[in-house]
């Protein structure tokens, strides 16, 4: 069979991601709600957790192949992956150029702590177009309770620093706030902390660990909680914010309101697009379901392709759909949530069934409240896109009423509506 065909033979015809463990578990944090940092007892034996660069070539010659294209992500997370060196991902970059087809592109992601990045680092991501995901939570008072090195010293001004350094370099980035019991009682001290340090992109990632019996850790969110910090932060955001910060859930919520597929796996109807990959090549579903009942099986030993459409993945992509509590069936906002991450399905439904996700009435709370401000808008859009005169651009937004130029605006912006959805 000629290279060509081969290549098209071996490659999965969907888009679907990698998250790159080359550093396994170890990290200079021992953050106290980090649910990864005693996955170094799946290798007992193990010593370094360190990917060798003959593994790393033939990993992305082999990914890349694989892969549909034309846009190949590399999510590069640990552990700390910085604790690899600079060097190692000099070499990654020089194997993706190598082995990238014409017309192609990799966009590498590192997710970081930021507490070891230099100057050096950030010019590099900057030289190769590297998208940073950097783990903050708020303010000092928020964020070291949680977040603290080895010895017990908070991490804050150290991943402060490691901010700056991307914003000076010019690097993109996203903060990735985790959401636990402490900071979830303060959500605009959050929000505001991090727009008051120019921040243009957040997630906000719920701490949801299940200690069994429906029972949360401690540092896990309360999830009424949860849904207040989402609503005071989305309303905070659609009244200043809405052109000039990007906050994932809501961007993701956004999708859903106009019918299409959401990005985040965790709203999707089923898993499957997002597996893990340890250090050695074993592959895995999940970076949650770090099982032997979820591991396909090895790189080095099997290609992607059968990999990614082998039984085992198949089986739990759809047990996220087939598991669905018949409670969710009925929610008015099913299509905006799908159940959420089925790691988080560990309390019973109002009936009874058990799998409900323990986020449910938070995320149920949140959805509801923004969906309407979000068809508002985008019944707006719609109707803006078409040409309409700006009388039945009025009532697009409203739904059939026509409010005066200088009256609050019904998505609930507290601007006049000729300054919000009018345009």
């Amino acid at each position: 069979m000629p290279a060509v065909q081969r290549a098209k033979h071996l490659r999965v015809q969907r888009p679907y991601h990698i998250m790159i463990k080359a550093v396994g578990p170890i990290c200079n944090l021992a953050c106290e709600y980090c649910y990864y940092l005693e996955k170094t007892a799946l290798y007992p034996e193990e010593k370094t957790f360190r990917m060798d660069l003959a593994f790393l070539e033939e990993f992305i010659r082999n990914y890349i192949r694989s892969h549909p294209g034309p846009t190949v992500f590399f999510p590069w997370h640990g552990g700390e992956p910085t604790l690899l060196g600079l060097d190692f991902y000099k070499q990654a970059v020089a194997f993706q150029k190598k082995y990238l087809p014409p017309g192609w592109k990799c966009i590498n992601v590192p997710q970081t702590n930021g507490t070891l990045l230099t100057a050096e680092w950030c010019e590099f991501f900057r030289e190769n177009n590297f998208a940073i995901g950097i783990s903050i939570d708020g303010p000092a008072s928020l964020h070291d309770p949680y977040r603290f090195d080895k010895r017990g010293r908070g991490s804050h001004k150290d991943a402060m620093r490691g901010l700056r350094l991307l914003q000076e370099h010019h690097v993109v980035y996203t903060v990735l706030c985790t959401v636990n019991n402490i900071n979830v009682l303060k959500p605009l001290q959050v929000y505001r902390f991090f727009r008051e340090h120019k921040v243009s992109a957040l997630q906000f990632l719920p701490i949801a660990n299940s200690v069994g019996n429906g029972q949360a850790s401690p540092q896990s969110v309360d999830s009424a909680a949860y849904g207040r910090f989402l609503v005071a932060i989305f309303d905070e955001w659609l009244r200043k914010d809405v052109v000039r910060v990007w906050v994932q859930i809501i961007d993701e919520c956004w999708l859903a309101v106009q019918g299409k597929e959401n990005t985040l796996c965790l709203y999707r109807e089923t898993c499957g697009d997002s597996l893990v990959m340890e250090h050695n090549g074993d592959l895995f579903c999940c970076d949650h379901y770090l099982l032997e009942e979820y591991k396909p099986g090895n790189v080095r030993e099997k290609s992607f392709k059968s990999l990614v459409d082998s039984p085992r993945m198949k089986k739990f992509a759809q047990a996220k759909k087939d598991s669905l509590p018949a409670w969710c069936h009925s929610c008015e906002v099913k299509f905006m949530c799908n159940g959420g991450c089925p790691k988080d399905r560990f309390i019973d439904a109002p009936d009874g069934e058990p799998g409900l996700n323990y986020l449910c009435e938070g995320l149920r709370h949140f959805f509801s409240h923004v969906r309407p401000r979000l068809e508002n808008l985008d019944r707006a859009l719609r109707s803006a896109r078409r040409g309409a005169p700006p009388r039945q651009r009025k009532a697009a937004a409203t739904g059939g009423a026509s409010p005066a130029r200088n009256a609050p605006c019904p998505c609930g912006s507290g601007r006049k509506f000729k300054q919000c959805c009018m345009k």
